[in-house]
């Protein structure tokens, strides 16, 4: 441990930075004095390990131990560092132990594999499944990588048998993409250069079986292959030897000696649309070029973390950001590895939770926040106005289904189209376990895939969490309402199936004495753990959230369409549960994948309150657009469903200093909204894909959008709608700084993403990640020292309220940690009038004490003018002095203070007694 790290203070507020080529440790180490004067403790990075060149994310891993070259280095890494030390800050690491980028040539264990096969070390790195059903798939990995059917691209000349002379390696290429050729084949190459090459031929024909020994000579030998490629003679023998494997239009021989060379190689080169249905290794979800990591093996383990140990015995780097800790085979052992190998240790994890689940209780802080997210956008969700809204979106959309019907026919799409090889897999391995028990080998393959089907689609959370230890009551509560969903909708005379199927899910020590079927059983139900996540989190976020669009601010990550609003109480309720099992829990309002930035999405969640007038505008502005619509198929572009997509984006995106006679940031707008549709509808899956893009139905969104949004002619919507935004933004700004002070102030570490810090308008990734004017920011920073909030309720425009609000509530966290880290929280009841518009708690802690008071609902609240309404709404101070950390004005305790004097100068308040300030 460095003497640098025993000064760094514990995480009290965190800064999420992206890293990427066009901001690398060199931009970070400049920003840290402005992240210091705000107030952040520590810096909370992307992924740093080296990327696919070019990754604009760094999830993209090809080597786990070592910097990312593109993002500066060991030397610029280390600058940043000791900048963070000499501020007293410290960083956390967002990590990726679930998988790596593969295809293309750059991740060598991946290459290793494709060379060697299962005789690679590397080879049970990887989640490859090596006995798949498929007779030309046994001991092969399939690759997915081709444009075209395998047959078109091998005739086009596509693929091409290339020799490395500075390696000693031949190795067929496709476009990017390297497909090593293993050493045992070389004699068949190198026998078609003729007798220049035939001591080469017979030396490469000598390799030994066994694995360890053949690579050693085979390493040899390649060494001895370059030395020789630089005689003329070998040279032209090679090329011969090339040209062998080189067909030609009209004389095919070539492609066909080729094809005989791919076939005998340890892998099945293959158009990528057939990873959905025979793909063999597991993936991130359903994307080819990531695959899945075995780190539940302690070697995986410890050669991915190697340098990552470094960084954190160094001093460097105090937490950990777990990436898709739902993707991992055991997740709670992985948990405790980390803690037994590097803690104690700050570790967070990225899982989205349901409204009814739990964390299970893990060795980390917490989550990473979705939770509070969607906790705390409930305050601003008006019920009253869920029956008109529902009605609205029925009529305007044309839509009848509820949400539930949606995620079912999403869940059965991703199954049977996106995720259909991984069904197959765990089908597969389902049923040969049930062959091996007379009561259940009568179970047909086709009808355990179906069983499988019904309860992930009924599977009421992302994943349960069985493992050697047995089952939760948490994890048995799960699988048995799936399963009860299951045989509702099977209607089959036997459902004994799904008797089976529970005594396998649920297996565990608790269960049964172990055996080696009992074993098997185990590794079988916690596959499928790691197939229910992926089929949920692309159903739900990535295909039902674009589907189904009643109001869309509810529609974010860790969301439920389903819950319109949170009550006062339940936001106390799962407030102080998080005090009392996660008080160092990541609470967080945007990330770089929330579906819209945090103050677009709280701005959007006004029209609960006004559902009525909201309406009749979309009604109004349907007409106005009604020219800008075309035809496809016989069916509108866009069609209704999206339209209402389209105005409710919009409402969210547009910001507050935009003029509909400012062609340029109307241009902008445009195309952001553009990109933002064109993925929407491909998310949907409805009319378009990623899969299988509908080139005409996107052009006529595209053709939509931009007539739409074109401020070069008069245009009567822009005049309209700008004229309904601009009310809404303003009373939006006040519930974003609300929303705001709840985040840094309740239980839990707060982070704030990049550029946060001022208004975030942002629509879902890659809006989300456009550069950010930092100069702007320092500039505003340093007129806050001597502002005052009349000045800043002027200039609301800008975001200065919300930089002042950060400024202020962080310098309070830093000079008062203990307070925020330990201090109750009380929730506080407000008096008469407008009661259900405040939200109001105190935090204590002996003699220190802050009373926090923001409003809600501010819609109704306000009565869509500029004047709130409290009228007699009181709060009862406790006795002693309080000062407003916001105005610094003082108030008299142990008396009721009228909310509208505590709120007259600023829209939010915190109050503070026995502190200095």
């Amino acid at each position: 441990m460095s003497a640098h790290s025993e000064r760094i203070e514990q995480v009290r507020a965190t800064y999420r930075l992206q890293f990427h080529r066009g901001f690398t440790f060199h931009d970070a180490t400049e920003l840290v004095p402005y992240l210091s004067k705000l107030g952040i403790s520590h810096v909370y990075a992307s992924p740093v390990m080296e990327a696919r060149p070019g990754s604009t994310h760094g999830y993209d891993i090809i080597n786990h131990n070592r910097l990312n070259p593109e993002l500066g280095g060991e030397q610029e890494f280390r600058e940043l560092v000791d900048a963070l030390h000499r501020h007293g800050m410290g960083l956390i690491l967002d990590i990726v132990p679930n998988h790596m980028a593969v295809g293309g040539r750059d991740n060598a264990w991946w290459l290793d594999v494709l060379e060697w096969g299962r005789d690679s070390p590397f080879a049970e790195y990887f989640d490859i499944n090596w006995d798949a059903t498929r007779p030309d798939l046994k001991g092969r990995v399939l690759l997915p990588v081709l444009g075209d059917q395998y047959g078109v691209v091998l005739e086009n000349g596509e693929i091409e048998l290339r020799f490395d002379a500075g390696e000693g390696s031949f190795s067929a290429w496709y476009f990017e993409h390297c497909l090593p050729i293993s050493p045992r084949i070389y004699p068949a190459i190198l026998a078609a250069g003729g007798e220049t090459l035939s001591e080469l031929t017979c030396a490469f024909a000598t390799l030994e079986t066994h694995p360890v020994e053949a690579r050693r000579n085979a390493a040899a030998l390649k060494r001895r292959l370059s030395e020789r490629a630089h005689e003329p003679a070998v040279a032209g023998a090679i090329a011969m030897a090339l040209g062998h494997y080189a067909g030609q239009k009209g004389n095919s021989e070539g492609f066909g000696n080729l094809h005989c060379l791919l076939e005998a190689q340890a892998y099945r080169v293959a158009d990528w649309r057939v990873a959905a249905e025979e793909i063999n290794y597991r993936r991130f979800f359903n994307i080819n070029h990531l695959a899945g990591l075995r780190v539940e093996s302690p070697e995986v383990f410890e050669r991915t973390h190697r340098r990552l140990g470094e960084l954190i015995r160094h001093g460097d780097v105090q937490g950990l950001r777990v990436d898709h800790i739902d993707g991992l085979f055991d997740p709670r052992a992985y948990c405790e590895r980390l803690q037994e190998t590097f803690g104690p240790l700050h570790v967070l994890v990225e899982k989205i939770l349901a409204h009814y689940e739990t964390l299970p209780d893990w060795p980390v802080a917490g989550t990473t926040g979705y939770d509070f997210t969607n906790q705390v956008l409930g305050l601003f969700i008006d019920p009253a106005g869920e029956r008109v809204m529902t009605r609205l979106y029925r009529r305007i959309a044309d839509r009848r289904e509820h949400f539930d019907d949606v995620l079912y026919a999403s869940k059965k799409r991703i199954m049977q189209v996106n995720l259909a090889s991984e069904m197959s897999v765990l089908a597969h391995e389902f049923h040969t376990l049930s062959m091996q028990d007379w009561h259940s080998r009568d179970f047909t393959l086709n009808g355990m895939r179906a069983a499988l089907e019904e309860i992930i689609a009924a599977f009421p959370v992302y994943r349960s969490y069985v493992s050697a230890r047995g089952a939760s009551a948490e994890d048995h509560r799960y699988i048995e309402w799936a399963l009860a969903q299951a045989r509702k909708r099977r209607h089959a005379a036997d459902t004994s199936i799904f008797d089976f199927l529970h005594n396998v899910l649920t297996v565990g020590p608790a269960d049964r004495e172990p055996d080696l079927r009992s074993a098997e059983m185990q590794r079988v139900a916690m596959h499928f753990q790691q197939v229910t996540g992926p089929v949920m989190a692309k159903a739900y976020e990535d295909t039902a959230f674009y589907r189904y669009i009643r109001l869309v601010a509810l529609n974010e990550v860790g969301g439920d369409p389903r819950r319109f609003g949170t009550s006062i109480a339940a936001f106390h309720h799962v407030t102080l549960a998080r005090a009392r099992s996660w008080p160092q829990a990541m609470v967080t309002t945007a990330t770089h994948d929330t579906k819209r930035g945090e103050d677009a999405r709280v701005r959007v969640a006004l029209l609960s309150e006004l559902p009525l007038g909201w309406g009749r505008q979309v009604a109004r502005w349907s007409r106005l657009n009604r020219s800008r619509r075309s035809e496809s198929d016989g069916e509108t572009v866009p069609d209704r469903n999206v339209e209402y997509l389209f105005y409710q984006a919009l409402l969210g995106a547009w910001p507050p200093t935009l003029s509909i006679d400012d062609l340029e940031g109307m241009r902008d707008l445009a195309e952001r909204l553009e990109g933002y549709m064109i993925k929407a509808v491909r998310e949907g899956k409805e009319r378009s894909s990623w899969s299988n893009p509908d080139a005409n139905y996107e052009a006529g969104v595209q053709r939509f959008v931009r007539g739409v949004l074109d401020s070069s002619r008069t245009n009567p919507f822009l005049v309209e709608f700008h004229s309904f935004v601009m009310p809404l933004a303003q009373l939006g700004s006040i519930s974003s700084l609300s929303q705001l002070v709840l985040k840094l102030t309740v239980p839990g570490v707060p982070d704030i993403y990049q550029g946060g810090e001022l208004w975030d308008f942002s629509l879902v990734d890659p809006d989300n990640r456009r550069p950010i004017d930092w100069q702007v920011r320092r500039q505003l920073l340093g007129k806050l020292d001597n502002a005052c909030v009349t000045d800043l309720s002027r200039d609301w425009q800008d975001g200065r309220q919300k930089l002042f609000v950060i400024r202020k509530l962080l310098d309070l966290r830093r000079s008062h940690p203990e307070l925020f880290a330990q201090g109750d929280y009380r929730p506080m009841e407000v008096e008469e009038g407008s009661a259900s518009h405040i939200c109001a708690f105190a935090r204590a802690r002996g003699e220190e004490e802050i009373i926090v008071i923001v409003p809600r609902l501010v819609y109704r609240l306000y009565d869509g003018g500029c004047s709130a309404k409290w009228g007699a709404t009181k709060i009862g101070l406790p006795s002693g002095q309080w000062r407003d950390v916001f105005t610094g004005r003082w108030q008299e305790g142990g008396r009721s203070v009228s909310v509208a004097q505590l709120l007259a100068a600023f829209p939010v308040a915190v109050l503070s007694s026995g502190m200095s300030v």
